[in-house]
């Protein structure tokens, strides 16, 4: 079977990860959080007093970071592992949140993790979420999605995955959260959030994740049928 890379690039809590590792199991991919990734280098930072505005000491960290993704059989998900212990419930909680969109915006670490992203997905055969995929760390993808939703939804959303893990968080301050993040990922100087001139937008505000997961789907098996059609694969 020919397989091809599928970047999916947007706003946190469009439905994301959530698309993109059902995507990845129904076609028999391999899936690669890397907004875990950034998460688990905030997790590192905090744990280890890094200065953010300190390129030496944030070199350093890095240099003693390594995240891997470890199936979990009885979850039947993909877990974050930093320096070999599970961190997946810790990354996602709400003080990583407030900060990871300040580390992933710092050039290093930004240049780290893309690094390690390209390695992860040379042999083709992912499908990778983030913030630049489609633009920095596989510009190539055969496909690529950008996603969107309107900001309330995004946050009732938050909130929902949030109460589902024990942590009770006032919307206004998810919705805070999420224009500041939407800021800082907009406008850092490093891989900024945009998307690719070759993405299709996919707005999620009133789609379900089965919507979703189908609409990347078709799009993917569309561009395998004319990758077919043009002579990039052999016949199988």
């Amino acid at each position: 079977m020919s397989k091809i890379v599928i970047a999916i690039d947007g706003y946190s809590s469009c439905g994301k990860s959530t698309t993109a590792k059902a995507v990845a199991a129904r076609m028999g991919y391999g899936y690669i959080d890397t907004g875990a990734m950034y998460r688990a280098v905030s997790l590192f930072f905090t744990q280890e007093h890094v200065a953010l505005s300190n390129p030496r000491e944030v070199v350093s960290a890095l240099e003693n970071i390594h995240i891997t993704f470890n199936f979990n059989q009885r979850t039947g998900r993909n877990e974050t592992c930093l320096n070999g212990l599970n961190v997946e419930e810790e990354i996602r909680k709400m003080y990583i949140s407030n900060i990871v969109s300040e580390v992933s915006a710092i050039p290093e670490v930004r240049r780290a993790m893309v690094a390690q992203q390209k390695k992860m997905g040379r042999r083709r055969g992912v499908v990778m979420d983030g913030r630049d995929i489609g633009t920095k760390v596989f510009p190539d993808a055969e496909v690529k999605v950008f996603m969107t939703a309107d900001t309330y939804i995004r946050a009732r959303r938050r909130q929902r995955e949030l109460l589902e893990k024990g942590e009770l968080v006032n919307l206004e301050d998810i919705i805070k959260n999420i224009e500041k993040r939407d800021l800082i990922d907009t406008t850092r100087a490093e891989s900024p959030l945009v998307q690719a001139p070759d993405a299709t937008l996919l707005d999620t505000s009133h789609m379900t994740i089965e919507e979703q997961v189908d609409w990347v789907i078709q799009q993917a098996d569309q561009r395998i049928a004319e990758l077919h059609r043009e002579g990039h694969f052999s016949q199988e």
